[in-house]
């Protein structure tokens, strides 16, 4: 059967109607601003989540879209059969009415201030240039060689401040109309100059374009932003008593991003998809704005179209690969023993208790955990369970993993980063131990590391194996071999057949008094499935075992010769 193309990656909305694409209907967003009135709206959501899109939404509406012979475009055919189309006169009577300013602030993302500057530089001056007809009309020759100089990016740097305040009142001139804004991933700039160490001229820079454009500017309609994280008005809106916050907590707009469970069962039956509803909703739901709960719209739409190739093929955390983790890593390094405790026990299933702090600046970000903490939150890897004001009226919320997919980058990154933290430990006195037949310093040593990093009570097989290959790896002149395969856990094979081999096989204890009896266990195991066979065939004549028993962070180790 043939069904309509996804849009995978497709973010204009002109493009997604007149190409025919699937897609679902958040038009009632124009109704809702509309009623609303806010003059400077800030949504901020995780990234993935439909803010470019509907920013592009935004756009096809509301423009008077003018070519540069003055005629006008009118893009009604657009919105054809949409939700906006049904509310009647009162909100289609503001389709095509307003000059809008677009602009996406997405190319700063650069590694030094030259660049990222000229790059919105740029985005500027192509709005600038998109608007270039109105240079013939009503426009003084001051006027004129002001707009040149940012249209050719030849502004000095307080023109370019002024930039979109002036393009503003220009348009207002032309059109007989106050202008509508639109800012998207508005804190891009800001986030990548933090990285990379200029994150105080950025913030100089977005700080006086955004107050001349938003607070100062009598051209202005009103203004919709876009980013994933609140940054605090004393950063970067300094002084906008007109802002509006829409964040993941507010109950307005709240099912506008993302998509809504009624939605995905949709989706699903109209791709004759309805018996893999369950797998992503397991896998993409779990996500509460406001008092909606939401599924990822990015991951949901790549797993549509997977499962229409094979829909016997696996679910995917498809919004792993999308999404800035390098905050999350600095958690994981920075991680004491409560932090690793609060993680171990998200991914088993519960939830952590941390207090709310929307107004975060990114070089504030780093002042405590509980703030890495939030900016986990509100960019997507956890959800809200319940909310409460304490005695001193700060907000408190108790966190989850949304679903399988961030479980999943929990158990694969969080877990990568913990094991290449305890890689850089020195490990002398563990390679040293096994070598040397001391099982009790061998038993301390991975003791000791294991408290390094994090566990999960319903993945300890897999969890156990990879940390001993992790931490066993590296040893000079011998190899780590993994053969689960052939039943045994771990083989570690000299360079030289002249010494000697090693065989380890590890148990799980169900309470901590099982650990001698699972130890041995471990080691009769070897005996009785001839494990030592296969190395003796390959040429090495002395081999000792190891049975090794886990029980959370303890271990016991039990030796034997063979």
């Amino acid at each position: 059967m043939q069904y309509q193309p996804l849009p995978i990656g497709v973010d204009n909305f002109e493009k997604l109607v007149t190409r025919g694409y699937y897609f679902i209907d958040k038009t009632l967003l124009i109704q809702d601003l509309l009623d609303k009135k806010g003059d400077v709206n800030l949504f901020t959501r995780p990234r993935r989540f439909g803010k470019t899109l509907n920013m592009s939404m935004l756009q096809y509406f509301f423009e008077d879209d003018r070519k540069s012979d003055g005629t006008k475009q009118d893009n009604r055919y657009l919105f054809a059969g949409t939700d906006i189309m049904l509310t009647g006169e009162r909100y289609l009577s503001y389709m095509g009415q307003y000059p809008v300013i677009s602009l996406s602030l997405k190319s700063a993302k650069q590694p030094d201030f030259d660049m990222s500057y000229h790059m919105l530089v740029r985005q500027i001056a192509d709005e600038f240039r998109r608007h270039r007809f109105i240079m013939d009309k009503n426009m003084s020759e001051e006027q004129k060689e002001r707009y040149t100089q940012v249209l050719w990016e030849k502004a000095d740097r307080n023109t370019m401040n002024d930039s979109l305040r002036f393009l503003s009142e220009c348009l207002e001139q032309y059109y007989g109309k106050k202008v509508i804004i639109l800012v998207d991933e508005y804190d891009v700039p800001l986030e990548s100059a933090y990285f990379t160490g200029y994150y105080e001229e950025m913030v100089s820079f977005i700080r006086s374009l955004f107050e001349s454009a938003f607070k100062t500017n009598a051209s202005l309609e009103f203004a919709v932003i876009t980013g994933c994280l609140r940054i605090s008005k004393e950063s970067i809106f300094t002084g906008m008593n007109n802002l509006e916050i829409i964040s993941i907590l507010s109950r307005n707009y709240d099912e506008y991003y993302g998509f809504t469970e009624e939605e995905v069962k949709k989706i699903c039956m109209d791709f004759g998809l309805s018996h893999k509803y369950e797998t992503a909703k397991e896998w993409y739901n779990g996500y509460i704005f406001g008092n909606a709960h939401v599924y990822n719209p990015w991951s949901v739409i790549r797993f549509i179209k997977d499962m229409l190739a094979d829909d016997t093929s696996f679910p995917c955390a498809y919004w792993a690969n999308t999404s800035s983790n390098s905050i999350v890593r600095t958690l994981i390094e920075r991680a004491d023993e409560d932090t690793k405790e609060e993680i171990e026990a998200l991914i088993e299933g519960k939830t952590v208790e941390k207090p709310i702090h929307e107004d975060i600046t990114y070089d504030e970000i780093y002042d405590s955990v509980d703030n890495l903490w939030n900016f986990m939150f509100f960019t997507g890897y956890f959800c809200k369970v319940s909310e409460w004001m304490d005695e001193q009226d700060h907000l408190w919320a108790a966190f989850s993993i949304p679903n399988k997919e961030v479980r999943y980058i929990f158990r694969t990154k969080i877990l990568t980063w913990f094991e290449e933290k305890v890689k850089v430990k020195d490990r002398t006195a563990l390679f040293g131990a096994l070598i040397n037949h001391d099982a009790q310093t061998l038993e301390e040593e991975i003791a000791q590391l294991l408290l390094e990093t994090i566990s999960f009570n319903d993945a300890y097989e897999s969890f156990y194996h990879g940390f001993l290959a992790g931490i066993l790896s590296g040893m000079k002149g011998y190899v780590v071999k993994s053969n689960r395969e052939g039943g045994s856990d771990l083989y570690i094979r000299p360079v030289t057949r002249r010494k000697e081999a090693f065989v380890i096989e590890f148990k799980v204890a169900r309470r901590f008094s099982e650990l001698e009896k699972k130890a041995e266990e471990a080691l009769k195991q070897i005996d009785e499935r001839q494990y030592v066979k296969e190395l003796n065939d390959d040429g090495y004549e002395k081999v000792f075992r190891y049975g090794i028993a886990f029980f959370g962070k303890d271990c016991l180790v039990k030796e034997q010769q063979s």
